[in-house]
């Protein structure tokens, strides 16, 4: 087969492109994710969450052939590195102290979610490739420092390389169900070592001597009233740290309307009153992955040890009645291995216009990477899993 002659096009939104063929686009990806859902997107311009005003200005980037879309993925202008968790900090002060702009930078990116998945859109490897090309050419067309991908899947990761583009690894903590997946939560806690186990249960035991419980709702059945206690809770947690959220009420009105399929919310209640509630993305794909995602969470009272209850037990527990393969419990927090979610690598890729700086991330880099690869060495060497021999 010759070359295709693609057309390239440039939207100010991801409404320049076909929902539904955006979708049916992300659908055939090896690593899709609800977050890169035409309506997912579309909600985050149309609530004002992520848009020019926020310092996040979409653009879609498209490839057509034929009439047909073969390509596309989003690239954001940027004038700062907020809500990106792949921290750049420290080379954005590089070039200020060499009095180069490092803003505007452009992000192939989920604004505001470290979910590893599919970034680059493509029916195929030549075709990602083109859609990566098209990203740079227009990166060096409108002055952009560079390009960073974030929380690649493993074929853009493999677009990236054969670009020249630089890795960057970062880690996560995910639970896995193990094959043909656990009975119940207590054949779960069996599979853990002794001192897992008991912490685990000292710490549940806690939440319900509190006089806590929970329920939860999923998709349609989540109700408004629902929605509006989640959000109290979720702005109280980063009104607590100081800043406002980086979602508002109307993304949450957007999502409860477009996609609730894609939502689980579970609510802490004590002596009927609720105090408490964690947010759930969940996926099932056409690969036969079904999986959770642990992404907002918010307490109007204190209780000791309901954060874990409600991030990871509660949905662990649900995910193993589910039959759900895996759950990703979002960015950072080496704490979440005591809670069997084991540590994963994560992938971004990056492309600077500036050949000097470039070489110096590069060496930098190089550097991280094996820093990252010892780290790694030792998560791996601290099994939250009983061994063979200890007895359950």
């Amino acid at each position: 087969m010759g070359e295709v002659n693609y057309v390239i096009g440039v939207h100010t939104s991801v409404h320049g492109v076909d929902a539904a063929a955006w979708d049916g686009l992300l659908a055939a990806q090896a690593q899709p994710s609800p977050f890169m859902r035409h309506a997912y997107l579309a909600a985050m311009e149309e609530s004002g969450s992520a848009t020019a005003h926020t310092g996040w200005a979409p653009h879609c980037i498209t490839l057509h052939a034929g009439g047909v879309l073969h390509a596309a993925c989003m690239v954001y202008l940027k004038h700062h590195s907020y809500g990106e968790y792949v921290f750049d900090w420290a080379w954005a002060s590089a070039y200020q102290q060499h009095g180069v702009p490092y803003y505007p930078k452009a992000v192939i990116a989920v604004p505001f979610t470290p979910v590893p998945g599919a970034r680059l859109l493509a029916r195929n490897a030549e075709a990602r490739a083109a859609l990566l090309q098209a990203a740079v050419d227009w990166c060096e067309e409108v002055g952009t420092s560079s390009l960073h991908t974030l929380f690649a899947s493993d074929d853009d990761v493999r677009a990236s390389e054969a670009a020249d583009l630089m890795l960057r690894h970062t880690v996560q903590f995910h639970w896995q169900n193990t094959t043909p997946g656990y009975a119940d939560f207590d054949a779960f806690l069996t599979s853990l070592a002794q001192d897992k186990r008991k912490k685990i249960r000292q710490e549940r035991r806690k939440v319900a001597e509190a006089s806590v419980t929970f329920r939860h709702a999923q998709g349609a059945d989540i109700s408004e009233a629902d929605w509006d206690f989640f959000y109290r809770c979720y702005e109280r947690t980063y009104l607590e740290h100081g800043n406002p959220p980086y979602l508002n009420r109307d993304f949450f009105a957007r999502m409860a309307r477009t996609m609730p399929e894609n939502w689980l919310l579970f609510v802490a209640q004590r002596n009927g009153r609720p105090i408490a509630s964690s947010l759930i993305a969940i996926g099932a794909y056409s690969t036969g992955a079904s999986v959770a995602y642990g992404r907002y969470w918010g307490a109007l009272e204190p209780v000791d040890c309901l954060h874990f209850e409600a991030c990871y037990y509660q949905p662990l527990a649900w995910c193993i009645a589910n039959g759900y393969q895996r759950f990703e419990g979002g960015a950072q927090g080496e704490h979440k291995m005591a809670r069997a979610l084991l540590p994963v690598k994560t992938t971004s890729a990056h492309w600077l216009a500036h050949p000097a700086f470039a070489d110096a991330v590069a060496r930098f880099l190089e550097r991280e990477g094996q820093g990252i690869g010892h780290y790694l060495d030792e998560l791996n060497q601290r099994s939250p899993f009983r061994h063979s021999t200890e007895a359950p």
